[in-house]
C-alpha cells in the first residue's frame, strides 16, 4: 500500500510540472450530451478539449462570432468536419439497420421494411461520397 502511495505522489508531482488542470462551468446539458458523444466516439474529453484549446491558441479557430465548430479555414478543419458528419451518418445507418434487424420475417415484405433497406443503401452511398471528398 505504500508503494502505491508514493508512486500516486510522484506521478501527482509530474502531473503538476507538465499539466495545467482547467476547472469549466457548463450547462449540465451540454455537459451529459458532451460526455455522451466523447463515450460514443470511445475519445477521453481531456483530449477533445486539449485539442480545442490547441488549434484555439494557434489561431485555428477564428476568434469572432462564428462558432468553433462552423470554422472551415483550413482543408484539415473541413476534413475532420466531414469526419464528423461520417461518424453520425454511420451512428444512423446502424440504428436503421438495428431497426431492420426488429422486424420479424414476415413483415420483412412490408413497406417499414422497405423505407430502411432504402434509408440504409442511401446512408451507404452518402457515406461513400463524402469519404471520397478527402481522400
Amino acid at each position: 500500500m505504500e508503494n502505491k502511495t508514493a508512486r500516486n505522489k510522484s506521478k501527482q508531482v509530474w502531473n503538476d510540472a507538465h499539466y495545467t488542470q482547467v476547472k469549466i462551468s457548463v450547462d449540465q446539458q451540454i455537459a451529459a450530451a458532451f460526455k455522451k458523444a466523447c463515450i460514443d466516439d470511445d475519445i477521453s474529453m481531456a483530449k477533445v478539449i486539449s485539442q480545442f484549446m490547441s488549434n484555439y491558441s494557434q489561431g485555428n479557430v477564428k476568434k469572432s462570432k462564428t462558432a468553433p465548430h462552423m470554422d472551415f479555414s483550413t482543408r484539415n478543419l473541413r476534413r475532420n468536419m466531414v469526419n464528423q458528419y461520417i461518424q453520425g451518418l454511420e451512428r444512423i445507418k446502424t440504428a436503421e439497420e438495428n431497426y431492420m434487424d426488429n422486424i420479424p420475417t414476415n413483415l420483412q415484405s412490408s413497406s417499414a421494411y422497405e423505407n430502411a433497406e432504402q434509408t440504409v443503401s442511401l446512408l451507404n452511398d452518402a457515406i461513400d461520397i463524402l469519404a471520397e471528398a478527402f481522400v
